[in-house]
Parts: C-alpha cells; sequence; structure tokens
C-alpha cells in the first residue's frame, strides 16, 4: 500500500477467511472486566491534577505553592504553579510504571494475562490505600509508587488480553474498551474532585482513596477472567486452549484460526529471548511502531491538560470552581469521543481516524495559542468570552485525541506483534508511554512558565509530525487477524524494503507462516 492511501492493504489471508465465530457474552464480559484496568489509569490521570489545586491539600505537603498561590498570583499567571516537587508528586507514578512495565513482561509471557491483570489491581489497592491515609510526603510518595507499579502490570496486560480475545473483525472496537475505561476514569475522577474540593479540610483525602474501587474490581475481575487462547497454547495447553477458543467464539468450527494460533505458539516456545528477537529484521516495522506510537501519544500534549486542567484553567484566570468545573467537561467529552471510535474504527480503519484527529488537533492548538498570545499575559486574564472560546477549542482538541490518538495509540501497537515477541512488545510500548507521560508530568509546569502561550504551539508542531509519520509509515492493519500481521509489512511500499526477503519457495505461495518469516530471515 501507497503511504498516502487511505484504505486497507490487501494481504494474504487464506486462513483468515475461514475464520468462524460471533461477538460472545463471554468475550463481552471479559473485555469489560479487564478494561477497568483502564479505569485506574485514566482515575488517577484526572485525580492528580484536581487534587494539586486544592488548597488543604497543598497547604500540607507542599506549604511554598500554597503561599506563592495565595500572596503571589497577580506576579505572573503562568507561573504560579511551577514548582518541582509538585510536579514529581504526578510524575512519580509514571516512573515507577515505566520500570514495572519492563519487568512485568516475563511474568505476563510465562504465568499468563490474568496474573498480571491481579498483580496490577492489587498494587493499585495498596498505593490507593496509602495515599489516602498519608501524613507526610513519604507516605504520600510511596503510595505513588504502588499505583505507578500497578499502572505498569495493567497497561502491560490488559490491551494485550483485549486484542486476544477479541474476534478479528472487532478487535479494534473491543480493544478501545480499554481505552473508553480511561476515559470514563478520568471524567470520574473529575466529578469527584468537584466534589471533594468543597470538604474541607479532608476532601483531598477522599479523591484519593475512591482510586481502591476500580483497583478491587479489577483485582476480583481478573480472578474471575478466563485466559486467553493464545497464552494458553504458548504454555503447551493446546486441549483447553482450543476449549476455550470455542467458547469465546461461540462454535466448534475454529480450525483455521486454532491452525494459526498453533503454529505461532511453537515459534513463541522456540524463542528464548524475546527482547533480543524484537530487534532483528523482520520485527523492525513493529519495534518503530511500538516506540513512535506512544512517543507521539503523550506529544500530542493532552495528558498536560489532562493532568493539570484545574491548574491550566485556573493560570488562564478562571476561579477554582470554575476551572474544576471545565475540567470535568473536557473528561465528559473525552469519554463521549471515545465512543466515536468504537463505532467506526473497524468501518472506517485506524489511518482514517489517527489522520483526521491529527488535523483537527493541530487547528485547535493553533487557535488556542492565537487567543492567548493576544489576549492573554503573564499579568491579566482573559475575558469571559475568550474564556469560554478556550474551553471549547480545549474540548474540541480533547474530543478529537478521544476518537484517534488516545485509543489507537494503544490499540495499535498491541495487534501488531506476532505472539513471541507480543508480550515484550507491549512492555516497550507501556514503557515509551510512561517514560514520555514522566518528562511531561515533570516538566509542563515549568514549560508553561517558559512558554506560555507557546505551549500549545509546541505541541501542534508535534502533532504535525504524527500525522504526516502515520500517513506515510502506518499500514491500514483494519480486518488483518494477529496472527497474520507479519504479511501486513510485506506488503507496505517502505516496509518491505526493510523486511528480509523470503525464499522463492515461500514467496510463491499464496501465504506465509511465521516460521517461513523466520527462516527467511535466518537465510539473509
Amino acid at each position: 500500500m501507497a503511504g498516502g492511501s487511505f484504505g486497507p492493504t490487501g494481504v494474504a489471508k487464506e486462513r483468515a477467511d475461514q475464520y468462524q465465530g460471533r461477538l460472545t457474552l463471554v468475550v463481552v464480559t471479559a473485555c469489560m472486566v479487564a478494561a477497568i484496568g483502564g479505569s485506574i489509569f485514566g482515575y488517577d490521570i484526572g485525580i492528580s491534577g484536581g487534587v494539586t489545586s486544592m488548597d488543604p491539600f497543598l497547604e500540607k505537603f507542599f506549604p511554598v505553592v500554597y503561599r506563592k498561590k495565595k500572596f503571589q498570583s497577580k506576579n505572573n499567571n503562568y507561573c504560579k504553579y511551577d514548582n518541582q516537587g509538585l510536579s514529581t508528586f504526578t510524575s512519580s507514578l509514571y516512573m515507577a510504571g515505566l520500570v514495572a512495565s519492563i519487568g512485568v513482561s516475563p511474568i505476563t509471557r510465562k504465568y499468563g494475562r490474568k496474573v498480571s491483570i491481579v498483580c496490577g489491581g492489587i498494587s493499585f489497592f495498596i498505593g490507593a490505600t496509602l495515599n489516602a491515609a498519608a501524613i507526610n510526603l513519604a507516605m504520600l510518595f510511596l503510595g505513588r509508587i504502588m499505583l505507578g507499579v500497578g499502572i505498569g502490570f495493567g497497561n502491560q496486560a490488559v490491551p494485550l488480553y483485549l486484542s486476544e480475545m477479541a474476534p478479528t473483525h472487532l478487535r479494534g472496537g473491543l480493544n478501545m474498551m480499554f481505552q473508553l475505561a480511561t476515559t470514563v476514569g478520568i471524567f470520574t475522577a473529575n466529578m469527584t474532585n468537584y466534589g471533594t474540593e468543597k470538604i474541607k479540610p479532608w476532601g483531598w483525602r477522599l479523591s484519593l482513596g475512591l482510586a481502591a474501587a476500580p483497583a478491587l474490581l479489577m483485582t476480583i475481575g481478573g480472578l474471575l477472567l478466563p485466559e486467553t487462547p493464545n497464552s494458553l497454547l504458548e504454555h503447551g495447553f493446546n486441549e483447553k486452549g482450543k476449549r476455550t477458543l470455542e467458547r469465546i467464539r461461540g462454535t466448534s468450527n475454529v480450525s483455521a484460526e486454532f491452525l494459526d494460533m498453533i503454529e505461532a505458539s511453537e515459534l513463541a516456545r522456540s524463542i528464548k529471548h524475546p527482547f533480543r528477537n524484537i530487534l532483528q529484521r523482520r520485527n523492525r516495522p513493529q519495534l518503530v511502531m511500538a516506540i513512535f506510537m506512544p512517543t507521539f501519544q503523550i506529544l500530542t500534549g493532552i495528558n498536560s491538560i489532562l493532568f493539570y486542567a484545574p491548574i491550566l484553567f485556573q493560570s488562564l484566570g478562571f476561579g477554582g470552581n470554575a476551572s474544576l468545573y471545565s475540567s470535568v467537561l473536557t473528561g465528559a467529552v473525552l469519554a463521549l469521543s471515545t465512543l466515536v471510535s468504537i463505532a467506526t474504527v473497524d468501518k472506517w480503519g485506524r489511518r482514517a481516524l489517527l489522520i483526521g484527529g491529527g488535523i483537527q488537533m493541530i487547528i485547535c492548538q493553533i487557535i488556542v495559542a492565537t487567543i492567548l498570545g493576544l489576549k492573554f499575559g503573564a499579568d491579566k486574564e482573559l475575558s469571559q468570552g475568550f474564556s469560554v472560546a478556550v474551553v471549547v477549542f480545549i474540548c474540541l482538541f480533547v474530543a478529537a485525541f478521544g476518537w484517534s490518538w488516545g485509543p489507537l495509540g494503544w490499540t495499535v501497537p498491541s495487534e501488531i506483534f506476532p505472539l513471541e515477541t507480543r508480550s515484550a512488545g507491549q512492555s516497550i510500548t507501556v514503557a515509551v508511554n510512561l517514560f514520555f507521560t514522566f518528562v511531561i508530568a515533570q516538566s509542563f509546569l515549568s514549560l508553561l512558565c517558559f512558554f506560555r502561550f507557546g505551549i500549545f504551539l509546541f505541541f501542534a508542531g508535534w502533532i504535525t509530525v504524527m500525522t504526516i509519520f502515520v500517513y506515510v509509515f502506518l499500514p491500514e492493519t483494519k480486518g488483518v487477524p494477529i496472527e497474520e500481521m507479519i504479511l501486513l509489512w510485506r506488503k507496505h511500499w517502505f516496509w518491505k524494503k526493510i523486511m528480509p526477503p523470503l525464499p522463492e519457495w515461500a514467496d510463491n505461495r499464496q501465504t506465509a507462516t511465521l516460521s517461513d518469516c523466520e527462516r527467511a530471515e535466518d537465510v539473509d
């Protein structure tokens, strides 16, 4: 497929055309339970920004910021919250998650997806409890670290679980249950902050402690989930894997899909070092996507808005209640826009949504930057009319992210790796995502102080780069079975130059297995 095409790439799918099955209640239930892991991620994204704008929380843990906000707020609207300690409160979770996501890959591969989901729920429950009961900074940061470990486990295992459970023709929509749960978590957090801000002086404890609720659901639900057929086959439980596949597809006629999984699992068991294997040429396209998709997702600037929405709106001249109300609005917009993506991703494809969303985000960022540059300064506030305009365009930006890069930044990396490197590939995706989340969370308040309105142009520049990247380098993955995804890259105008050539005997066949690709690289 040419890089400029929106349409799906043709790929040999001899067995894929024989796949049978339907969307079963087992799959829907399992995906809903697993996606709760996304709600944990989202709840923390939304809750931290609201808590860090509450006076009792600042007065107890960050008195310097509290005094600056109360008594020096007129000096510079852009810089009133610039404090590395406050930034570290938000970002420490993501650094802990980064470290955990690397270590969880062998656990997910060796013990299955269920174990990682349960471990993530337990860790997050502990972290939420510590944060709610915190009496000093050490206890507060220890809780954040435990939350980070939970995020590392959940974000690594849940998207894998969803991709492997979903039927091929509905994989995109079901995989996005993770992102939908994330957006619902963000909205719930914003609503919680809006209510607890009025409960002084302990409302912030309630905000942080309520994170234990989805963590508990994730833990209990994880214990009740069926393991994915792919993971069962990878561990040699062929009969159990086939029974599970029949159960989740609602039919006994699963021989074509089961045979693809058997071949993939045999190759997966032969790979002793997945992280080393992922560096080989045949996995180069997937590795590039695993690095750049999560990087670009964060460089949209969305996390800056979601982390610091109340702080950002207060910096732009909104009152305390108005800023929390505006952040609730953005959370609601994000949740609703994700439904658009779920409804359209398996019809329109991944590329159309990513490119269209990128264009809309660029326009919104430029308009917001223009309004702030012309009508807002370090020592003056926006008028009511321009304040409303800023909120409207930020909501349009959030909506574009919600139906494009938000869910697809997770969906695409989770569905492109062959079984033998799938867990390692997802770990890389999560680690990169959390690394840049950490960087942005730690630096945003300083960047806002330094760039001022230019911060929105900074992110608009990155969105331009990533939209072009998708247009040129990402093939359409809609409707392509996971086990045959590797054939997709061999049809792409650019990646076929990178992939090792298949031997003539394999290239002449209608389809080539993963083993053919493995042997082709060995010959090469």
